[in-house]
């Protein structure tokens, strides 16, 4: 059984473990509250661009393009796909990281032909210590996302497409659908199928008329780069606000198990010097007992 001494130092320890994690929860909360901000602040221009696309298959729905599936054609495409893998630089976040890397991984399983294009330290370290190739690793933090790195990544993965290389291109992120539910996905950017940009069921559906110069191809070839862009941007933000959340729900987590184990080991640390205490008043009362039996005899 330990004794105080022992308990005493476990339960600084503890307090001192606690303030790290308070911190952290504190630091996740206000990181998560600016790339809400930023998020809010962005998305409003790749909500129109998306609108416009979609106002150009309403008004010439066969347009080909080869940032979209055929007309009728809808099947997967053969040859290597790129994949887009974003995670965080550390752990401390729950099953934040370890939910993206199950995505890449039955990503590779159906389709081995698949190259890793790897945003984050973790997911990086993940690979390289499972002797999985990485074909590009982007070298710089996942906790500060931003429109240029977004455009630097979009650019990458765009050439290589552009270029044959790669059939389709994947992006493996993490999606938050409100404050407290959030999972990985698997998101297809390229090539898109045209339904996804066809008008949903209520929504409102503008019929202006316009043209197209110098053709509408060149329109489209000229707006889905920016999209692209938009859409990774969407990503990192989306899987940074997640990575914050999933921290704070592990920090809150390591609080209240931390002030568990104080009310535990402070209990505990009570009974220890209370039996101790009790002891040195028997040993007391033992001897001034022997002491008294003595001067009688």
């Amino acid at each position: 059984m330990a004794g105080t001494k022992e308990i005493k130092t476990h339960i600084e320890s503890v307090r001192e473990t606690r303030k790290i994690t308070n911190a952290m929860y504190l630091i996740a909360s206000t990181k998560l509250r600016r790339a809400r901000a930023e998020l809010d602040n962005t998305r409003p221009y790749f909500n129109a661009l998306q609108r416009e696309i979609k106002r150009i298959f309403r008004k010439v729905s066969d347009v080909e393009s080869p940032y979209f599936y055929p007309v009728g054609d809808d099947s997967p495409l053969k040859g290597t796909y790129g994949c887009l893998v974003i995670t965080a630089d550390k752990g401390l976040a729950g099953a934040y990281n370890q939910n993206a890397i199950k995505q890449a991984m039955k990503l590779l399983e159906e389709h081995p032909d698949t190259k890793l294009f790897v945003v984050g330290e973790y997911g990086r370290r993940f690979f390289a210590s499972h002797n999985i190739p990485i074909e590009h690793s982007f070298l710089y933090t996942a906790q500060n996302p931003t429109m240029a790195r977004a455009r630097e990544i979009s650019a990458l993965l765009l050439d290589r497409f552009d270029r044959g290389e790669l059939k389709e291109i994947y992006v493996i992120y993490t999606d938050m659908a409100n404050s407290i539910s959030y999972e990985a996905r698997t998101a297809r950017v390229m090539p898109f199928h045209r339904s996804f940009f066809l008008t949903a069921p209520g929504e409102r559906e503008v019929r202006e008329p316009f043209e197209f110069l110098p053709n509408v191809a060149a329109v489209l070839d000229s707006m889905m780069p920016s999209y692209v862009s938009g859409f990774i941007y969407s990503a990192l933000i989306d899987s940074f606000c997640c990575e914050q959340s999933a921290r704070m729900t592990a920090m809150d987590s390591a609080n209240q198990n931390a002030e568990n184990l104080l009310g535990e080991l402070s209990l505990e640390f009570n009974r220890v010097r209370q039996a101790a205490i009790t002891q040195e008043i028997t040993e007391v009362s033992a001897g001034a007992k022997a002491q008294r039996k003595k001067k009688g005899s």
